[in-house]
């Protein structure tokens, strides 16, 4: 038989019913801590509720605050309740702060954000929305100044983590703005997207945008589309178009970002055309001379301070163009580099080199050019002035290969320029090219840390035959086997390329060994009536003219430049100059005068005078000497017989040859000598003067 504890025993029957068991004891004690906190919770969501949690502004703008390292503020109406188990947001302005380095004070703000938030997401895998309807959302992302970090890092220190995008099953954003600010760049840019409306996570095709900003001092407007906005809201892929209007350009951007404003190492194509480049570089602060019209095609890659252009390919006017061109954003100042190459170019594309408008030369000539930079009537040097301030701004080194340059007069070819500046100092060395089967090799040197420009000109001109050379101005290649060299060496003062020639002081000579030359008008080669009647009367009009030796050489000084000497040497004649012209009128002031070896009847032996300017020359054939000749005449013709008169016009054919070593040498007027060793009398003496040498004497008596 069992026993019973004594205590039951003694307990009474209606009594030990509600003695309980300690598991029972603890399943009671857990089912009472459960229903409170169910109370508590339930009380907590009744009074979250009811109040809406508006209560609750001050902890949410610290503990997210102290999440982000930012300031958190709310201005308006905040809610933050369960409604009733997904988590009501709702703040109406709503501002988080920038870093105190960004030049605005907040990374985000927005007139009103309402939104559904799914309470586990807060704790587990991403965070996600059920819907967000976002008004008057304005973003400001900026670098900071040593380009270290940004404004969307939220972290104090290095490496942050950046801001990261919750995944939002149903969306309405109007009025989003976004800014955007890089130091280093010197860009700012605002930008006003479209409304964005999105359902089952899902933004759609595109969103479009529209904004306008500021270059390096230069605005700009802009308008584009972002083609993947629901990779780039989940901070994937942003691939996008863009075509932004500055300065008369026009740049179309394409190309897949990886994340929202990650365009580091990132191709590009990138495609710019308009009016002038030299306006499109001038945006980020290169001069270059100026251009027509242009279509320009790369890949653009950016890498630190680097952006780099390759695969470049276009035209410029009427020329084609194609290499890389590299943009160094680095300290002290911006360094450009580039290779570029062209099969054909223009010749009137080249103008701008030299300080002359394309467009202009092309639609009203060199003198309306020359004109439009403040030259004075009929003068063709432009007084285009460098701009110094842009050329201390930057360094550059530049190669530039030419195939062909389209031109009707001169033939030039394999042009190859190197460029090189640094520290405002712009140098041209070497500068090559072929022209008409001859070879130019040229040093150009301005040095714009003078004030004015230091100008210094060594321009070399290897063997050329004359006949392609001069092919344009009338000389026949057949027959033509002359050949000519020189060089041009000159240093003057000036910030444009009359100005630098006006004072400019050196020397100019072109020489010409043994050939002949013939021309369609032999008489002008030949400047001497008689003989030009002569070979007329003996049908040897189409003779080439046999040149034993020449020189065509100028002494400058000042901007004046004096014959010094000129002097051809032919198998018939000498002929030598006087006078000469001046850089900074441009006026041409030279007597021509040819004497016979042999006899010639009705020569006139007088001057022919080349005069004008570089714009418009002319010539004079009727001048004092001649004039005198022919009182000469007329006195004989009154005094003896009528026949008597054509004495006046006899040359006896007295001219002394030429010794051509000094000739060949280029050797000035001083050192000139004949064929027997003695001074010549009648090449100047290296001044403007013309007539400056001894006057030839009537039948060589008086």
């Amino acid at each position: 038989m069992t026993e019973i504890p004594a205590a039951t025993a003694n307990t009474p029957e209606g009594d030990r019913a509600t003695v309980e068991t300690p598991a029972r004891r603890r399943w009671r004690l857990v089912r009472n801590v459960l229903l409170a906190i169910l109370a508590v919770l339930f009380a907590i969501w009744l009074v979250l509720y009811m109040t809406k949690g508006r209560f609750l502004k001050p902890t949410f703008e610290r503990v997210v605050g102290s999440l982000t390292h930012r300031t958190v503020g709310v201005r308006g109406d905040f809610q933050l309740f369960f409604d009733p188990f997904q988590i009501k947001f709702l703040a109406e302005g709503l501002t988080i702060s920038n870093p105190s380095w960004a030049s605005k004070p907040n990374l985000f703000e927005a007139k009103k954000i309402d939104t559904r938030i799914a309470p586990l997401s807060l704790l587990f895998g991403k965070r996600r929305l059920y819907f967000l309807d976002l008004a008057d959302g304005a973003v400001d992302l900026e670098w900071s100044p040593d380009h270290s970090t940004n404004s969307w890092t939220f972290s104090q220190t290095k490496g942050g983590k950046p801001l990261a995008f919750p995944t939002i099953d149903r969306a309405t954003l109007a009025g989003t703005t976004v800014r955007y600010r890089d130091t280093r760049m010197r860009l700012l840019a605002d930008l006003s997207f479209a409304t964005i409306k999105s359902t089952d996570a899902k933004i759609g095709d595109k969103v479009d945008f529209t904004g306008n900003g500021v270059v390096r001092d230069t605005p700009f407007t802009l308008s584009g589309a972002l083609l993947s906005p629901d990779q780039t809201v989940a901070r994937g892929a942003n691939t996008l178009t863009m075509t932004a209007h500055a300065a008369h350009n026009v740049i179309d951007v394409a190309g897949t970002l990886p994340s929202l404003a990650e365009i580091e190492k990132v191709p590009l194509d990138v495609t710019a055309r308009g009016r002038n480049m030299a306006e499109l570089l001038h945006i980020i602060g290169v001069t270059i001379p100026q251009s027509r019209t242009y279509v320009l095609k790369a890949q653009l890659v950016k890498t630190g301070t680097t952006y780099a252009f390759t695969h470049l390919r276009g035209r410029f006017g009427a020329s084609d163009l194609a290499g890389r061109f590299t943009v160094e954003n680095i300290a002290p100042r911006i360094h450009i580099d580039a290779t570029l190459a062209s099969k054909k170019v223009d010749i009137i594309d080249l103008a701008p080199f030299i300080g002359y408008n394309p467009d202009l030369i092309a639609a009203k000539g060199v003198q309306a050019a020359a004109a439009a930079t403040g030259a004075a009537p009929a003068r063709l040097l432009p007084d285009a002035s460098l701009d110094i301030a842009a050329l201390h701004a930057f360094d550059a080194d530049l190669k530039w290969t030419v195939g062909t340059v389209r031109s009707k007069n001169v033939p030039v070819s394999n042009i190859d320029l190197t460029l090189a500046l640094k520290d405002s100092v712009l140098k041209l060395s070497p500068l090559t090219f072929s022209m008409a089967r001859g070879n130019v090799a040229s040093d150009i040197i301005l040095d714009t840390r003078r004030r004015p420009t230091k100008a210094s000109y060594d321009i070399r001109l290897a063997s050329t035959p004359m006949a392609r050379l001069l092919a344009g101005f009338g000389v026949a290649e057949a027959g033509t086997t002359g050949t000519i060299k020189g060089r041009i060496q000159l240093v003057g003062s000036g910030d444009s390329l009359h100005d630098s020639l006006a004072n400019a002081n050196g020397r100019i000579a072109f020489v010409m060994p043994a050939g002949s030359f013939w021309t369609r008008n032999v008489q002008l080669s030949e400047l001497d009536i008689g003989t030009f009647v002569q070979k007329m009367f003996q049908d040897k009009l189409k003779e080439p003219v046999r040149i034993n030796c020449g020189l065509v050489a100028f002494t400058v000084r000042k901007g004046g430049a004096a014959a010094d000497p000129i002097l051809i040497d032919t198998s018939k004649n000498v002929i030598a100059a006087t006078g000469g012209f001046s850089f900074g009128t441009e006026a041409l002031d030279l007597a021509f005068r040819a004497d016979g070896k042999k006899f010639s009847l009705l020569s006139a032996q007088s001057p022919v005078g080349l005069n004008g300017h570089f714009a418009k020359p002319g010539i004079s054939v009727i001048s004092p000497d001649l004039i005198g000749r022919a009182g000469t005449g007329l006195g004989l013709a009154l005094l003896a017989t009528p026949p008597a008169a054509l004495l006046a016009f006899i040359d006896v054919g007295d001219a002394k040859a030429a010794a051509c070593a000094p000739i060949l040498a280029a050797k000035p007027a001083a050192a000139q000598r004949t064929t027997k060793g003695k001074p010549r009398d009648d090449v100047g003496n290296g001044t403007p003067e013309k007539g400056a040498g001894k006057r030839k004497k009537f039948l060589g008596i008086f």
